[in-house]
Parts: C-alpha cells; structure tokens; sequence
C-alpha cells in the first residue's frame, strides 16, 4: 500500500470494492455520483490521503476518507485498509417517506394533485 503521491480516483474506487469494475467507476464519476471533498470529479482526478470521497450508490451516499492508496485489487481486508467508511447508518423504513405510487395508465397528475403532493410531502410555495 503506498503512503505518498496520488492515484486515480477511478482505480482507486476499484481498489477499495466500491464498483466491480473500473469502468463502472468511470461511468459513476462521468455521471457525476462521485464527489471528492466537496466537488464533482473526473475519473482521472487525483486522489490523496485525507481526501473525503461521496459515493452514490442505490441512491445513498457513501462518505469515505482515504485512508491508503493502493491501485490493484486486493483482497477484502486490505482494501478495508485503504478506506474509512465514515457513512451514517441508513435511516429505517418506518422513518422514511412512502413513496406516491399512481395507478397504472392514469397518466400525469394534474396541478391540482400536484400542490396537493407538494403541501403532503412538506414543500412549502411561495
């Protein structure tokens, strides 16, 4: 595991187990779910020690610090080495909104229902 310079974003994320395959690490930061403190990246962007790296996958962030930089596949533990999970626990069902489901071949919501869903889920207009 190497301590000083920088590697890829994309192999990194690789690296650590995050994606199965590196171009489905590229894909992600092309889509814009990996942030690196803060930004939206490149796969290309360098990544140091201490760097707080946003992953979004199933459409939960992931917040992990980098802890070692390593570019090749390594088994579980070591990987675990090179990356501090620093995610909060997910919220539970019972915490979490329902989602609105419509009924099959109803179409859009109109105005009206759309207000309606806006003032159930909390949104205030102006």
């Amino acid at each position: 595991m190497n301590t000083e310079g920088s590697v890829r974003l994309d192999s990194w994320l690789w690296a650590v187990r995050r994606y199965k395959t590196r171009s489905q690490a590229t894909t992600a930061c092309r889509a814009g779910h990996v942030r690196v403190n803060g930004d939206t990246v490149k796969a290309s962007t360098q990544v140091k020690l201490g760097d707080e790296v946003r992953v979004r996958i199933a459409g939960f962030d992931s917040i992990l610090e980098v802890t070692g930089l390593i570019t090749k596949r390594v088994g579980a533990p070591a990987a675990a080495l090179a990356a501090k999970d620093n995610t909060p626990p997910r919220p539970s069902k019972l915490e979490t909104a329902a989602p609105i489901l419509r009924d099959r071949g109803a179409g859009r919501p109109t105005k009206r229902e759309r207000r309606a869903l806006d003032e159930l889920r909390g949104f205030e207009r102006d």
